[in-house]
């Protein structure tokens, strides 16, 4: 089995050093540690330091991307190289990576298909009384958009299996968390907690400005992806709230045209006007939105067999001889598939304008203990 642990970098030339000193080098159950620095966009020496410390595969954007998409470029060069599960922590070292091997055991036995970090929230130093209240708050409005029961829905230290990743499909341009999250949820994979307790703060975040534009962000995220799974929900509600909007004014008019005073309160009759056209609106597009939901699904399938053409239904190596992706941008655009080769295995990738994965083309090799991908980097940095 062969785990990927994928590490998205913005200028962490400081803190890189004490991520990858402290990666496992083997866990029970993995046959082969592999170690891809997503590099999205740094102006520093991020890459350097990690050629230095003997990482070999990494993923390049010539211009910063942001996390989701770091994340899905990453979670593309494992699933094309055979990872059988993909782990993902930060360059800014806020997670103990040693707990790597309890976060993928789950998914190593068969008993979860992704596993998600608990930062226990409520018990961070440098988190303010309204930091944690909303981060409280965050987490419950998701577990209730997703149907699942995670204490703390932002945290980013995850493990996937790869049929996991297989079914997931990530379309925010902000923070993939949330909206894996739901999907997950709605596609009935089994999501498990694994308490934790994280590292000393090396620097303020880097993927919002402030916590208000955080708050904003993610409220989008998740009610895009709520619409998305579910429309009547939304729609049915809306109509039903309008359609009542509309009953009381209407009432209100009836009974004062019935004692002879109805012409003096025209205003009644446009309210309820008003709020019976955004009832027929809601009913209308919940029609619409029922037979986009339909075509989603429909299209989520195509893409899910799409997926098994291009990485395999199950994780194999990558051909010797492999070319990689060599034109620098944003992600990793699949070539032509081979339609002589055995659809169980994964292909090659073509020429892309997305991202420039630089790694090895061959086959990874087994090792006694597992293989991190990484040369012997010192105990403490």
């Amino acid at each position: 089995m062969k785990l990927f642990v994928q590490i998205p970098c913005l200028n962490e030339e400081e803190t890189l050093p004490l991520v990858l000193a402290t990666i496992p080098r083997s866990i029970p159950g993995i046959d082969e540690i592999e170690i891809l620095v997503v590099d999205d966009g740094s102006t520093d020496g991020t890459v350097e330091v990690a050629r230095r410390l003997g990482v070999r595969h990494f993923v390049h954007h010539t211009r910063n991307m942001g996390l989701a998409r770091s994340f899905r470029d990453g979670v593309d060069y494992a699933l094309r190289h055979g990872a059988d599960i993909v782990v993902n922590t930060d360059g800014d070292n806020q997670y103990p990576q040693e707990r790597i091997g309890d976060l993928v055991m789950p998914v190593v036995l068969g008993n979860a298909d992704i596993v998600i970090a608990d930062r226990q929230t409520a018990t961070i130093e440098h988190f303010s009384p309204l930091k944690k209240a909303l981060q409280k708050a965050g987490s419950a409005t998701v577990n209730f958009a997703a149907g699942t029961d995670l204490p703390d829905a932002a945290s980013g230290f995850r493990a996937y299996s790869r049929a996991a990743l297989m079914r997931l499909n990530v379309v925010t341009q902000f923070s993939y968390c949330m909206e894996t999250i739901i999907q997950a949820g709605h596609k009935r994979l089994r999501i498990l907690s694994l308490p934790i307790t994280t590292n000393a703060k090396t620097r303020e975040s880097r993927l919002f400005t402030s916590m208000w534009q955080h708050i904003a962000k993610s409220g989008q995220a998740i009610s895009r992806s709520y619409v998305m799974f579910k429309p009547h929900t939304v729609f049915i509600t809306l109509g039903l709230l309008f359609t009542l909007g509309a009953v009381i004014p209407f009432g209100r008019y009836a009974m004062l045209l019935a004692t002879g005073t109805g012409g003096q309160h025209i205003q009644s009759i446009v309210l309820g006007a008003t709020s019976l056209v955004g009832a027929l609106l809601s009913f209308a597009l919940l029609v619409l939105a029922d037979l986009q939901r339909t075509n989603r699904v429909l299209l989520e399938e195509t893409l899910e067999r799409l997926k098994e053409v291009q990485y395999g239904t199950t994780a194999a190596p990558v051909a010797p001889g492999a070319p990689e992706n060599g034109r620098p941008s944003g992600g990793n655009r699949p070539g032509p598939v081979d339609r002589t080769a055995p659809i169980d295995r994964a292909q090659p990738a073509g020429p892309s304008d997305r991202a420039v994965p630089t790694g090895p083309a061959g086959p990874a090799v087994p090792a006694g203990p597992a293989d991190t991908g990484l040369a012997d980097v010192p105990a403490a940095v």
